[in-house]
Formats: C-alpha cells, sequence, structure tokens
C-alpha cells in the first residue's frame, strides 16, 4: 500500500512527491513516459547541448518561496529571456516597444510620451471593451502592429482565428513606450544550473518515492492506494465523459551545427508570417549559457497532434472543462493539480506555488 499514487512526474507531481515523502508518506509516481520531468525535461543531445525536448523552459518567480524552496535541490544560472520578430529579412524587438516602433514605422521618438501619442493615434479607439484576442491587439496598438506581429504567429500557435481566441491570450503580451525589450518581467529569472533533469532527481532521491515509467493509469491502481493526485489531463481521468478537451501541441525539430559557437542573433527569434510553417526557433545554448563548441537549433511547428500542451483558450472549451471541474468537486481522496488537471495555462513558478498549497491543505490528513 501507498500514501499517495501520484500520476505524473512533471513539476507538480514531483513538488508534492518531495514534499508527502518528507514527512514519512509512501509515495508512487506513475507517468506514461520514459522519463522524468514531464515537459520540463532536458538532456544532452549529440552534440554535447543540454537541450529541452519539449521547447524551451524559461523559469521566472514572484514568490520568494518558492524560489527558497527549489534552491534546495539546484544553483542558478542567470538569464534574461530575450526575444526577436523576423519579419521578412528584418528582426524586429518584441514585445513591442519603443525600439519596434521606430524599426517598423521608420520614425524616431524623442520620449516615451511621443511613443504614446503615437499609439494613440494608430490605435482602434472604437473597441471599448475588447471580446476577443483580436479586438485585445487593435485597441491596444492598431491594425498594422496586428497584422504583422500578431495575427499570422497567433493562428499559427492556436490553429483557430485569432477572434475566436480568448482576449487574455494576447493580452499577456506587454506593450511598452519605453526601450525595454525584456520579455520577462518578474524580477527573478534563472535556469537550474545543471539542468532540470538534475534538480528533478535530486527532489525524488527520498527513498519513501517510487517511480514507474513508461506506466499508465488504469484503475487497478486504487486498489494499492489510499489517496490519489492527478496532474493529467482531467477529462481522461473521466473517460472523456463530457467531450475531449481540446489542446495544442507542437512538434520540434532539432537540427545540431559543430564547431559552430552560435548561429542566431538572439537566443529566440519568432516568425508571425504565414509563409513561414514555425513559430520559433530557439538556439538553446544562448539561453542557459553553456560553454561548448556546438550549438542546436530546435524550430517549433504547432500542431493539434502529440502530447497536450496548451489548454485552448476558447469559449467551447471552457464550457466543457466546467463540467469536469464540478464532477472533481464530488471525489473524495483524488486531488487534481497543475496545468493540465485544472484545464488552464500557468507557468512553472505557479505550478510549484499551486503544490506547495495543496500540500499544506493535505500533509496533516
Amino acid at each position: 500500500m501507498y500514501d499517495y499514487l501520484i500520476v505524473g512526474a512533471g513539476f507538480s507531481g514531483i513538488v508534492l512527491a518531495e514534499r508527502l515523502s518528507s514527512l514519512g508518506k509512501k509515495v508512487l509516481i506513475i507517468d506514461k513516459r520514459d522519463h522524468i520531468g514531464g515537459n520540463c525535461y532536458d538532456f544532452y543531445d549529440d552534440a554535447g547541448v543540454l537541450v529541452h525536448k519539449y521547447g524551451p523552459h524559461y523559469f521566472r518567480a514572484k514568490a520568494r518561496y518558492v524560489i527558497d524552496y527549489l534552491s534546495n535541490f539546484t544553483q542558478w544560472a542567470p538569464h534574461n529571456y530575450k526575444v526577436k520578430v523576423r519579419i521578412k529579412d528584418k528582426l524586429y524587438s518584441f514585445p513591442i516597444n519603443k525600439n519596434t516602433f521606430e524599426e517598423f514605422f521608420g520614425k524616431k521618438f524623442n520620449s516615451e510620451k511621443g511613443v504614446e501619442e503615437f499609439v494613440e493615434s494608430i490605435r482602434d479607439k472604437s473597441i471599448k471593451d475588447p471580446k476577443n484576442a483580436e479586438e485585445q491587439v487593435l485597441s491596444k496598438v492598431g491594425k498594422d502592429i496586428y497584422e504583422n506581429f500578431f495575427k499570422g504567429y497567433t493562428e499559427k500557435q492556436w490553429g483557430v482565428e485569432v477572434r475566436d481566441l480568448d482576449a487574455s491570450v494576447t493580452a499577456r503580451i506587454p506593450i511598452r513606450y519605453n526601450e525595454d525589450d525584456n520579455y520577462i518581467v518578474e524580477g527573478f529569472q534563472a535556469m537550474p544550473k545543471e539542468g532540470y533533469t538534475k534538480m528533478f532527481k535530486k527532489m525524488i532521491s527520498n527513498g519513501n518515492i517510487e517511480i514507474k515509467l513508461k506506466t499508465p493509469f488504469s484503475e487497478n491502481f486504487k486498489k494499492i492506494t489510499k489517496k490519489i493526485i492527478w496532474t493529467g489531463p482531467i477529462d481522461q481521468y473521466y473517460h472523456y465523459k463530457f467531450g475531449k478537451l481540446p489542446y495544442r501541441s507542437l512538434k520540434f525539430i532539432f537540427t545540431s551545427f559543430y564547431g559552430v559557437d552560435k548561429i542566431q542573433e538572439e537566443g529566440q527569434i519568432n516568425y508571425p508570417s504565414k509563409d513561414v510553417p514555425y513559430t520559433r526557433t530557439v538556439e538553446i545554448k544562448q539561453v542557459t549559457h553553456q560553454e561548448t563548441p556546438n550549438t542546436t537549433i530546435s524550430i517549433e511547428i504547432p500542431t493539434n497532434k502529440g502530447e497536450p500542451y496548451y489548454p485552448m483558450p476558447t469559449k467551447e472549451a471552457k464550457e466543457i472543462y466546467k463540467k469536469y471541474f464540478e464532477e472533481s468537486k464530488k471525489e473524495k481522496d483524488i486531488y487534481f493539480v497543475g496545468r493540465l488537471a485544472r484545464y488552464k495555462y500557468i507557468n512553472m513558478d505557479q505550478c510549484v506555488e499551486e503544490a506547495l498549497k495543496l500540500f499544506d491543505e493535505i500533509k496533516n490528513e
């Protein structure tokens, strides 16, 4: 018998396993994949580059206790997440800032107020209360910026028209009147110095934790555990009784270059044009600051097939999830936690916060 069965060896599951095992609880983690770490899994490729198998994971955090907790298992390599946007043969600053407006419109602004006044002149002032992602951008920066920087990228990323997405999708991307081109606003930005996988291995080194990989969940597991922590898709647990929740996934193409220090002008370059089939290329070495004579580029192509990455931010999807959420409230001795279980896009630090909060709620049970 185990005190807890944790389904999913990603961030949420590993944090809870570590915390519960520290209290002497017997924990079994199962995962259908052949590795721990979920989508944060990283490994050394044939070129000797530490790559992120499922796309770059830029850790950031606001809460000090989250940083302090993870610091028990890793040292940190500070990074500064920078992005450029390639439109045709030219690179532009991103997120949209003073430099972007100057580069794109061929203007020069002497102050932030000058940028603000220009943006006010080009934005769609008729949109008072944006109802979708398209209206959100148009109301902030107008048609030209929307069509060149947002429309193609967003539709490639999500596979639907921008107007069919919730306004929160594009509202997450800041618009700035100064020259600040930092993508992340949180004060703490860093990568685990030796990688996420090394950190996760330390977190689950407690003898009270047992792990079974390449092991999907089945009802038989309920016979050997007192409680279940579910971090997978919530609709999967309920055998899709209310319908299948839609997700977007990604296909990755990795290409290594030997004897080359770096080949991109910036660690990440976005491609908003629909003429380009992928959304971004990432030279992970520039992000992790790894010292190696070789480099590796990952190309990301959004798709509906593959591992579930991004819950679809549409009205229809939210309505389906609501049914599963109401069903989950009837449960006893099972807890749903994490991005897939809550059908909500949350960052890594938020996953840790949520897991630690759940631990505080159940540790005395």
